[in-house]
């Protein structure tokens, strides 16, 4: 039976832990922020920064990055 190779945070160096973690605390408001921006004032930079902020968010989440 193989182990499945996740994300191991302890890998990366301190200052990149450091990124990550401050990452974690402000993109899912700036995700929702720029929701609603888009929602009112929709523009190709919203919508791909939009889509940007989801996909980090995700990695996240999902232990990706």
């Amino acid at each position: 039976m193989k182990r499945r190779r996740g994300f191991d945070k302890y890998r990366f160096q301190y200052h990149l832990r450091q990124f990550r973690s401050i990452c974690e605390q402000f993109v899912f408001p700036l995700l929702i922020f720029q929701a609603i921006r888009t929602l009112l004032f929709p523009t190709a930079f919203d919508i791909a920064l939009v889509v940007l902020l989801l996909v980090i968010h995700l990695a996240i989440y999902y232990e990706f990055w």
